[in-house]
């Protein structure tokens, strides 16, 4: 366990494993303590770095900023990577697979494949931003005064009815404190429930030359699936498979694990 310094926030971190670097980015709302299993699963393959990103789990602030973008995303992300080293395998879940891909497309020397697990990038595909926007709307009209609230509307809009009375009690407290990361993220720039998400062109997609695994979930919103579809025709290296179960993929599915492993054998580290 460890905290960086970046953005002016300190940034829990944990390291795991030795070798070659493999960073995991959660969603929204969400922290790494949901990556707990995952991340000893990947300590097997290099070295795995899981945090908590800015405004969720041990990195929420004392008082919270009204907005955070996908910049300050980046920005944390390249501190992290500059502390263990890079480039790493990328894997990114939801918002976190938002992250990974425009940190490929930005800073494409530090990443070293692309592992996106229903990446939120839903900009790239008119049915799913209108879904996305919809469900915006929906979360700042029920957060009113309760931020926690946020969080919960997201899971139960994204993952179906029932979903928040499925998880325990610990669980749901966990997800709402992640209520004022998910607003601050909804009133910045560039995440995928902002008023203006970022929407990489044809040509930043072409540019991601770095092999990528697009995973989805055979249960999951039609919305990923059509972003997944998307995101596979316009990058040049990326692969797809489809696994079961929802939205919610485990980072260290077997399917990622072959994967990192392949990645591993084949680009030697420098």
């Amino acid at each position: 366990m460890a905290t960086l310094r970046t953005g002016g926030l300190e940034l829990f971190h944990e390291v795991r494993g030795t070798g070659d670097p493999i960073l995991g980015i959660h969603g929204s709302p969400s922290s790494c303590a949901f990556w707990e299993d995952a991340a000893e699963a990947l300590a097997a393959l290099g070295t795995c770095v899981v945090y908590d990103r800015r405004g969720f789990g041990r990195s929420a602030w004392a008082t919270p900023p009204l907005t955070v973008d996908l910049d300050d995303h980046l920005d944390d992300a390249v501190a992290l990577l500059a502390e263990v080293g890079g480039p790493a395998v990328v894997i990114g879940r939801s918002t976190g697979g938002l992250i990974a891909l425009a940190l490929a497309v930005k800073h494409p020397r530090l990443v070293r494949a692309l592992v996106l697990l229903e990446p939120a990038v839903f900009a790239i595909h008119a049915e799913a931003q209108a879904w996305a926007t919809q469900l915006r709307e929906n979360v700042l009209s029920r957060a009113g005064d309760e931020p926690g609230s946020a969080a919960r509307t997201v899971l139960e809009l994204a993952l179906g009815p029932g979903t928040w009375e499925s998880f325990p009690g610990e669980v749901q407290e966990l997800f709402a404190a992640g209520g004022p990361g998910v607003l601050a993220e909804i009133r910045g720039r560039g995440l995928d429930l902002s008023e203006q998400p970022w929407l990489p062109s044809a040509e930043e997609l072409a540019s991601v030359s770095q092999p990528t695994l697009v995973l989805s979930g055979e249960s999951s919103y039609p919305a990923a699936l059509a972003v997944d579809e998307q995101l596979v025709s316009s990058l040049p290296e990326a692969r797809h498979e489809q696994v079961r179960g929802g939205h919610l993929i485990d980072p260290a599915h077997p399917a990622v694990l072959r994967f990192v492993t392949e990645v591993i054998a084949d680009q030697p580290s420098d």
